[in-house]
């Protein structure tokens, strides 16, 4: 299992060790003792999630905030997609910052998103199904996102507008500029 660090604080890219042959592969998704030696965090996963999409299908960009905040590990056990990020962290120097990244059946790469980042995907196959773990558990009075097409951001989430499809929650969303963060975050 790799670890690899990204350029914002505690967010990881995790690329797993698998073992392939003609009946197929195995590979260890996860493993405790290796995420905090390599990471040097403890993280208690408490949550497992798991949605399925079809293509063109946004999901995000959500957080929970307050003593709801979430880390979360996520993966596309079927299918691919792209999967962001947006640093909310007010003190770090990549605040309102993103990270994208290629999730697939194929690749098996998973994202380690630590609290304080709101996060989202688009479906770029025909369906994915996308799991994730979380170190709190829900809750919809803590519940916040930014709206996936903040001009500001400028995120590219390689499909045309007119093929993505977008809950009528989302498209509610406000922009990062209209968030109060400090309320969010402290």
């Amino acid at each position: 299992m790799g670890f690899v660090a990204t350029a914002f604080r505690d967010l990881w890219v995790i690329e797993p060790k698998i073992l392939t042959d003609n009946r197929g592969y195995f590979f260890e998704s996860y493993h405790q003792k290796r995420f905090e030696a390599a990471t040097g965090l403890n993280v208690n996963f408490v949550q497992d999630n798991q949605s399925f999409s079809t293509f063109g299908v946004m999901r995000g960009l959500h957080f929970q905030y307050g003593h709801a905040a979430q880390a979360k590990l996520v993966r596309a056990v079927m299918g691919k997609i792209l999967d962001v990020v947006v640093d909310l962290r007010k003190n770090e120097p990549t605040f309102g910052k993103s990270f994208a990244i290629e999730l697939s059946e194929q690749n098996q790469k998973q994202l380690f998103i630590p609290k304080g980042f709101a996060h989202g995907f688009v479906v770029l196959s025909a369906s994915t199904q996308f799991c994730y773990k979380c170190d709190n558990f829900y809750d919809p009075n803590f519940e916040s996102g930014i709206l996936y097409n903040d001009p500001d951001l400028g995120l590219d989430w390689q499909l045309p507008t007119a093929d993505l499809l977008v809950s009528p929650k989302d498209l509610e969303l406000k922009t990062l500029a209209e968030l109060d963060i400090e309320l969010v975050f402290g």
